[in-house]
């Protein structure tokens, strides 16, 4: 069974769910992977804690793994880019595959990308979660500080007050700047701005690599390369 340390926020994890799904490719309901959500949208602020030393949400997010493992879960999955700063901590004791959403994300980037543009939350470009993960000689472009401040943050909050086409509104002029300044292609490095771009169905979108959809697809690719022989065999 996979485990989700989900709520990070509620939309962004129901979003992986029905990616999760249609990555599967399945005809049958029982093909489907056997999945546990944990959404409990209370864990502690990560930008908080990483960028204002605030409350750490490495304690609820032990709990919450232990949780998923508890119920039988046999793969964790955590999609929120921001909480992988604390990746290594969570994964440390846990015998269970457990794919990083940034190996997700490297598995599928263009051999040849030289210039990629990355949309995320201050706290995960300050705690380079991407840049400590990916090599090759990558050269990342982050949206200038007045248009973060301008739009990439009011969008996530935006998502997560539900407000996702507004959202949408603010985020696209930003993958467009990115695409200006030479980049081959956009990560969207937060779960929330897929969530965004996708309600205003932005022709962007193919311009740009989404996390969520990584991560739900490396799940997929690692359930079924840890599946017990006649297990799921059509999955």
């Amino acid at each position: 069974m996979l485990g989700v340390l989900g709520g990070m926020g509620p939309l962004a994890t129901a979003d992986f769910f029905r990616k999760l799904i249609d990555a599967t490719g399945v005809e049958r309901d029982e093909q489907h992977i056997p999945t546990l959500i944990h959404s409990v949208p209370q864990i502690p602020s990560r930008p908080a804690a990483i960028l204002r030393g605030g409350e750490s949400p490495l304690p609820a997010l032990r709990a919450a793994r232990d949780c998923l493992l508890a119920a039988g879960a046999t793969m964790l999955a955590m999609p929120c880019n921001t909480a992988h700063y604390w990746y290594d901590d969570l994964v440390a004791d846990v015998p269970a595959p457990f794919p990083h959403i940034a190996d997700a994300v490297a598995a599928e980037l263009p051999p040849q990308a030289q210039r990629v543009g990355i949309i995320a939350t201050a706290a995960t470009l300050a705690a380079r979660i991407y840049e400590g993960r990916l090599y090759g000689g990558i050269e990342w472009l982050s949206p200038e500080a007045e248009l973060y401040e301008a739009a990439v943050q009011p969008a996530i909050d935006a998502v997560k007050r539900n407000a996702s086409v507004d959202g949408g509104r603010l985020v696209a002029p930003v993958v467009e700047a990115l695409l200006e300044r030479g980049a081959s292609c956009v990560v969207l490095a937060c779960t929330e701005v897929p969530v965004a771009l996708d309600a205003i169905a932005s022709s962007l979108r193919a311009h740009t690599l989404d996390s969520t959809a990584a991560l739900a697809r490396a799940c997929v690719r690692t359930w079924r390369n840890n599946a017990a022989p006649g297990a799921n065999a059509n999955l």
